[in-house]
């Protein structure tokens, strides 16, 4: 019974991890990435769609991305959802394509872009704590249940402390990781 509480809260615990990490591809660096803009909603006849379901998005040098929606009366909803986005860009349109040149990163942005960094950490480290939380909680039912003994309990309850404190390591590791990705010029 313990082991399995036990996987559960380290897979748990490991999509956190990787749920953190992709929300990290948001944040911009120096250079042009197309998860960039993958949170981005388009209205599509009433409905909204994501930006990669109704647009190709290809990054056309290190400061450039290049949007080509599928159908030619989405160019003016695309400019909308990136306009109206909080990423702080302005679209530029030819036709139907849709160039977005980004511009170089000052000191001050990147210290800005840092401090998102450590917050939304933090936010995975809770929900890391949350996990071992719940963990534990489940494993004291047991006991209540007279399933385990306390020896066992408190055996269990060192474990998934190792097992918080590798995750909470791991979102340490991708922080610094970004933090070195963002201070780069």
């Amino acid at each position: 019974m313990l082991n399995e509480i036990k996987k559960d809260a380290q897979n748990r615990m490991a999509k956190s991890v990787e749920a953190f990490r992709h929300d990290l591809t948001k944040v911009r660096t120096g250079r042009a990435s197309a998860a960039l803009v993958d949170h981005l909603k388009v209205n599509y006849h009433g409905s909204e769609m994501p930006l990669n379901q109704v647009a190709s998005v290809a990054v056309s040098d290190a400061r450039t991305l290049t949007i080509s929606p599928w159908e030619k009366q989405l160019v003016g909803a695309v400019e909308k959802a990136i306009l109206a986005s909080d990423l702080g860009l302005t679209p530029n349109t030819a036709g139907t394509v849709i160039r977005i040149n980004l511009p170089a990163l000052t000191e001050e942005r990147r210290k800005e872009l840092t401090k998102v960094v450590h917050s939304e950490s933090e936010n995975a480290k809770v929900a890391i704590r949350n996990i071992r939380r719940d963990a534990n909680t489940q494993a004291k039912e047991l006991l209540k249940d007279k399933k385990i003994t306390e020896d066992e309990l408190r055996r269990y309850e060192d474990d998934i402390q190792k097992v918080t404190d590798s995750a909470i390591k791991d979102v340490d590791g991708v922080v610094k990781a970004k933090e070195q990705e963002l201070m780069a010029v």
